[in-house]
């Protein structure tokens, strides 16, 4: 990826919408690696969640499979 590209992210309630779960799934999937998370900030010492919009996109392709 180029320098200057930037990477779409979306917010854990934007991802669980997109996915039609719960934002506590999308947690536990993140605890246990199946959809891992990145993590911006400091809040509580580890950040908050975030998704990236092509991450969630390939799981809704694989999901279809």
């Amino acid at each position: 990826m180029a320098k200057n590209e930037s990477i779409d992210l979306l917010t854990l309630e934007e991802a669980a919408k997109k996915l039609r779960v719960s934002m506590g799934t999308l947690r536990r999937w993140d605890n246990e690696g199946h959809l891992k998370a990145v993590r911006i900030g400091t809040r509580r010492k580890v950040g908050d969640r975030r998704y990236r919009k092509e991450d969630i996109e390939n799981y809704l392709k694989n999901k279809k499979k």
